[in-house]
């Protein structure tokens, strides 16, 4: 009989991962290449993101564990190939955060939190290639609204941003006028655009993340209008077949209920 393995160290992890990928492993795990995993990647991380919503510690433990899992497999995918292993990719970020927190690990002196973001991107600079851009290294496959965070983040570490807040719901109200005045389709979609750049940038200013604040807007929305079927059952009411002021008293009614 085969002995088992001793799940309860990062050293039996790494050997698990590796019996999956030998040729007397796994035939699903052995198949799989860094691009076909990449689905699965995304969805762990959607899945670690809706347990920190919820709040279940147990839960995020779990999906923290499958997220890890991914990495593992990337990890030892790279190593077949004679690329980089796991300790590389430990190695790498534990030399990374020594490098960029200089104030703990070094003899530097900072004052606050925002001292401490301005050193981490002058330290990132440093990192860089040589005239490589600021905003090279972030990743275009992340969500649209993230993805404006993030650049506008970066060129606001070496100051390139609004002087006040003002000054950037000025440019939203000129955005919505810009919209109106659109002569076709293409630069209202054009305009739009502008205008979901700047409500980006509005949220980095009152440190806002804005893509989880829509989709907490959009659970809420899906919830309040389920609430709404529901009551139409009771009711033995057709919701499609309510006018528009009834459907919206039932709105109402569904954001008192369910704040």
């Amino acid at each position: 009989m085969p002995k088992k393995k001793n799940p309860d160290n990062f050293a039996a992890l790494k050997e698990i991962i590796a019996k999956l990928r030998s040729p007397e492993g796994c035939p699903w795990d052995r198949k799989q290449t860094h691009a076909s995993l990449k689905p699965y990647l995304i969805e762990e991380c959607y899945e670690v993101l809706q347990a920190l919503e919820k709040g279940t510690p147990q839960k995020l433990c779990e999906e923290l564990g499958d997220l890890l899992l991914q990495i593992m497999l990337h990890a030892q995918i790279a190593a077949e190939a004679s690329q980089f292993n796991i300790d590389d990719v430990v190695r790498g970020i534990s030399s990374k955060l020594i490098h960029r927190h200089p104030h703990v690990f070094g003899g530097r002196k900072v004052q606050d939190a925002g001292e401490v973001e301005l050193n981490w991107q002058a330290l990132k600079q440093e990192e860089r290639e040589k005239g490589e851009s600021i905003l090279s290294g972030v990743p275009e496959q992340m969500p649209a609204l993230a993805y404006s965070q993030s650049i506008q983040r970066r060129v606001a570490g070496v100051g390139f941003d609004w002087e006040k807040m003002d000054e950037i719901i000025d440019k939203l109200a000129e955005e919505v006028t810009e919209i109106k005045q659109a002569p076709n389709q293409q630069e209202k979609a054009k305009e739009f655009g502008d205008l979901l750049f700047t409500i980006a940038n509005i949220a980095r200013r009152l440190d806002i993340d804005l893509e989880m604040a829509l989709r907490s807007a959009n659970q809420r929305f899906c919830h309040r209008f389920a609430y709404m079927e529901e009551i139409c059952r009771e009711r033995g009411v057709n919701l499609g077949s309510l006018s528009l002021d009834e459907q919206n008293a039932l709105w109402e009614e569904a954001k008192r209920k369910l704040k």
